[in-house]
Formats: structure tokens, sequence, C-alpha cells
């Protein structure tokens, strides 16, 4: 994907969706003419990052779906996770959402990147540049209700719907784990809402890291040691609302908990 520098008029969409974070306001409508590639989905959430300032701790990856691929020439989108939107699991924190406009909950497996450096990686070698594997929760939430139902540019252009990030424990012996057939399950106020593994999620969570370093590099975006990547929904999109509580389990055992709050 080639960079894009945002026009005045993606200028304004990024502003319009930052004040619209910032100010708690549901969004009736897309603030402007939607991006209709991810190059331009991109333009404007560079331009929020930027307008933003906060730094960025994590990249959400989620999944484009398949009869979409060729509109959009590729299968994943990513969006920023901001350092002051990450939490310890441990605490089981609780998330706020945009009261409003749409909030979810993701159960993901999390990569936390070391030294990527320059060098080229494939689905194999890109394990080598990766520091730790959690569990975890991922927050999707936008000022705009509608944002899921528009495409995935629509999606990524506001950070890709992401808010917040809750870390889960580590996976031991995850180098050797067979990660991709790990059962995970997604509780809403303690009724399954869903259950898989990541066998449907493309080519799994290293897969994420490998799109993600190969998009960033395009956008001339770092990748700092410590950078989370929340991999991909693996059991769905939840939607929750303010007062619910989520819980992931993974393989049978690690929990993952957080209650849900309004912004």
């Amino acid at each position: 994907m080639r960079k894009m520098l945002a026009t005045s008029d993606q200028q304004n969409v990024a502003r319009a969706l930052i004040d619209a974070r910032a100010g708690k306001t549901p969004l009736t409508a897309y603030p402007g003419a939607m991006p209709q590639t991810m190059a331009d989905a991109y333009a404007i959430q560079d331009s929020a990052i930027a307008y933003d300032g906060r730094r960025i701790g994590g990249w959400k990856v989620g999944r484009i779906a398949p009869d979409l691929v060729d509109r959009y020439g590729g299968n994943r989108l990513t969006g920023p996770i901001f350092a002051d939107e990450i939490f310890d699991g441990a605490d089981e924190p609780a998330m706020p959402v945009y009261a409003g406009g749409f909030a979810a909950a993701e159960a993901e497996i999390l990569l936390c990147f070391g030294d990527v450096g320059t060098g080229d990686y494939d689905i194999d070698s890109v394990k080598g540049c990766i520091a730790d594997v959690r569990t975890g929760i991922e927050i999707a939430s936008s000022p705009f209700p509608e944002i899921n139902r528009h495409g995935p540019a629509v999606t990524a252009s506001d950070f890709g719907n992401n808010k917040g990030l809750i870390l889960g424990s580590s996976i031991a012996g995850w180098q050797d784990a067979d990660l991709i057939r790990m059962p995970v399950e997604m509780a809403i106020d303690g009724e399954t809402v869903g259950a898989a593994t990541m066998e449907a999620m493309l080519d799994g969570p290293f897969g994420s890291a490998l799109f993600l370093i190969e998009i960033l590099r395009a956008r001339g975006i770092a990748i700092p040691p410590g950078t989370w990547v929340s991999a991909g929904a693996i059991t769905g999109i939840h939607e929750i609302r303010p007062g619910q509580r989520a819980e992931a389990l993974f393989d049978g055992k690690i929990r993952v908990g957080c209650s849900i709050k309004s912004y």
C-alpha cells in the first residue's frame, strides 16, 4: 500500500472524529465523505493520530470480510491502541465505551514485539521478533454507531474502532504451543456468546504480526520494542453495553475479564 497524504477534506474528517471522541458525542452520520479505499482510510487515521497526540502502545488487527478482499486489496485492517488505554487484566479493569455509539468486546491473542529492526520476515521468522504472547480482550468502541456497516475503510478511519486493550496472562511455552487450535470462549454477564479456535483466522496471530510490520513500514510508522498487537477477534465481535461484564476463557483455564462503563 502506498502512503497517501491527507487532503484537506480528509483532515476535516479526522478532526471531526477526534472531536467526537474527545467530547463523547455520538455521531448520527459519518462526518464527511466516507473513504472508499484503505489508503484513504489510513490517510484519515494518520491525521487523527497526529491530532490526538497520545503515545501509541499497540495496534489492533481486524479481518476484512472475504467478499470485500478484492475491492479493498487485502484481508486485514489496523488501528492504533493508545498507551493510556492498555490495562493489566489482573485487576479486572472497568473499560469505558461511547454511550450512544458502538461498543463490543473481543477475545484476542496479544503479541508483544521485541526488536523488529529492518529485516524481512515470513510467517515463521516473524516469531523471532516477538517477545511475549498473552491472552486478552480488545474493547471496540466508536462514537459512530454504524461504524462497522459501511465497510473496512470506514472502520479503519476511526482508529480501527478501538477503545482499549486488557492484557491477560502470558502463554507459557508459546513458541511451541499449538495456538491455532487453542479453544477460546467469550461470555457476557456469564452467558457464553461465542466459542472458536484460531483455525478460521487466516494465517493466525503471527500472520497478523507480519501484516502489521508490512503496513506500518509502508506508512512510515516505527514499531518500538514493547508494542502490542491485538491479533484479531477469535470468537466474533460481541456487542456490549455499559453495566455488563465480559470474560474470555482461553484453553479452558486462562481467564481474562473486565466490566464496561460509559465513557
